[in-house]
């Protein structure tokens, strides 16, 4: 669902992970069932774990590595192996390509587009591609801001040199998309590509497919 209030937008924003790729947590799902664990494990260690939580945080602002971190983690989802576990993790992650094709279009259409993106340490965006679908790129161990930060929200619009109410915010989680309207950006939470482009062609008033 949108939520918008004056428009159209000047800017897009976007989530990686979960938008302009395939879904996260199937990938933590098949994960866990290579590696014999509840397909849910992952999901609900971050859910329900405070450690867990204080683990991904503390990776996400760049206060852990992932060399710190992965062997912590390991023993918290209780499995022994913790060699490349951010890769064995996002194993199943694809580009979703309606998405990225959806973001390259509005930026050549004159929106301002941008990332904002809670990482897990380096090394897990295409770098090569920013230039063609960015005009700003916030990443959280880069800023030392994660979201649900409202301030993390702020330098994405600053970036693109616009207010936060001229810009659309698009993520998959529902929880950082409201500091997001808090600060008058218009969003969208993303399932499906088929569900977010229409959406983001009302609120900028653009063809993106």
């Amino acid at each position: 669902m949108a939520s918008d209030g004056a428009g159209p937008r000047r800017g897009l924003l976007v989530d990686f992970g979960g938008v302009l790729t395939t879904n996260v947590f199937g990938s933590f799902e098949a994960f866990c069932r290579d590696e014999g664990l509840e397909p849910d494990a992952v999901a609900q260690r971050f859910r329900g774990d405070p450690d867990a939580r204080q683990l991904l945080f503390d990776l996400e602002v760049g206060k852990l590595t992932e060399a710190e971190f992965e062997p912590r983690f390991a023993h918290v989802i209780g499995i022994a192996d913790s060699a490349d576990l951010i890769d064995r993790l996002f194993a199943g992650i694809r580009p979703d390509y309606a998405m990225v094709n959806a973001v390259r279009a509005a930026k050549e259409a004159g929106v301002r587009t941008g990332l904002i993106s809670n990482s897990w340490g380096k090394g897990r965006y295409d770098r090569s591609q920013f230039p063609v679908l960015f005009d700003g790129v916030v990443i959280s161990g880069e800023v030392g801001l994660r979201k649900p930060e409202p301030r993390i929200y702020e330098l994405g619009a600053e970036r693109l040199g616009l207010e936060p109410a001229d810009c659309v915010f698009v993520d998959d989680l529902p929880g950082n998309l409201k500091p997001a309207r808090d600060l008058g950006m218009a969003t969208v939470h993303h399932t499906t590509a088929a569900e977010t482009v229409p959406q983001l062609e009302r609120l900028l008033d653009v063809r993106l497919q």
